[in-house]
C-alpha cells in the first residue's frame, strides 16, 4: 500500500491511497471536507461525499502527469516503471505542477 498527501494551494486536503494497482480511494482530510469556503480539488472528485473509490488512478491524478517522450525520459531517469502511475505522480508532482494540486509521500509504518 502506498500513499500520497494531497496539498491544494500548500494546504492539506486528503489523502490518495493505492491499495493495489486495481483500487484507489481518496479520502478528504476532516477539517477540509467540513469547512464549506473551501473548494473540492476537482470537478470528479466533490465534497459531496469524504471517500472516492475507483479501479484506475483517478484521472484528476492521472492527467498531472507527463505523456509521451517526456514521460519515458522521467520514466528512465528515476528508475521507475513507466505504467507505474502512481509512483511517477509520487515522483514528479511534489514541487512544481501546472495547477494548485501537490504531493508529498506519506511513509507506511
Amino acid at each position: 500500500m502506498r500513499k500520497l498527501a494531497i496539498y491544494r494551494n500548500k494546504e492539506y486536503s486528503g489523502t490518495l491511497i493505492e491499495e493495489s494497482r486495481d483500487r484507489y480511494i481518496f479520502r478528504y482530510d476532516d477539517s477540509y471536507f467540513i469547512d464549506s469556503n473551501k473548494p473540492a480539488i476537482s470537478l470528479t472528485l466533490p465534497k459531496s461525499q469524504q471517500e472516492h473509490h475507483s479501479k484506475v488512478l483517478f484521472p484528476f491524478f492521472f492527467n498531472m502527469l507527463s505523456e509521451g517522450v517526456n514521460r519515458q525520459l522521467q520514466s528512465r531517469l528515476l528508475k521507475i516503471d513507466e505504467e507505474d502511475h502512481f509512483g511517477l505522480l509520487a515522483a514528479t508532482a511534489q514541487y512544481d505542477t501546472i495547477g494548485a494540486i501537490t504531493v508529498k509521500t506519506i511513509e507506511s509504518l
